[in-house]
């Protein structure tokens, strides 16, 4: 595996900014649409979890569960930039991530942030 399968993000010619900041330096805050969100839910296979358990009797990282939730967050960015877009915004203000059990099925990924639309000041 290569390091694009644990990286993530946008791509340098995304439409809808995404920061973790207050702000963007060079940019004033036009608009406040407000808060966005983009959730999946993923469960984990029986072969990765097979694979995790033996993995974890003898210690190092579980590659196979980073990919996955590398690709799960990556799918929960994407969908919070769509609503964001389909809202108006160009950007979006301190966006996070929460990540949690799901039921003890599987693992739940949310997206969130203030959806805006910036300016160059």
């Amino acid at each position: 595996m290569g390091i694009e399968d644990f990286g993530g993000g946008q791509g340098p010619q995304s439409d809808v900014l995404v920061v973790t900041t207050n702000d963007v330096p060079g940019f004033q805050v036009q608009e406040v649409i407000g808060e966005v969100f983009g959730l999946t839910v993923r469960s984990r296979h029986l072969g990765s979890q097979i694979g995790a358990g033996l993995k974890s009797m003898i210690g190092g990282e579980l590659k196979g569960l980073t990919k996955t939730l590398v690709q799960t967050r990556n799918q929960a960015m994407e969908r919070l930039v769509e609503q964001a877009r389909s809202r108006g915004a160009n950007a979006v203000l301190m966006f996070r991530f929460d990540v949690s059990e799901a039921a003890d099925v599987g693992t739940e990924v949310c997206a969130y942030g203030t959806a805006v639309v910036v300016a160059r000041s």
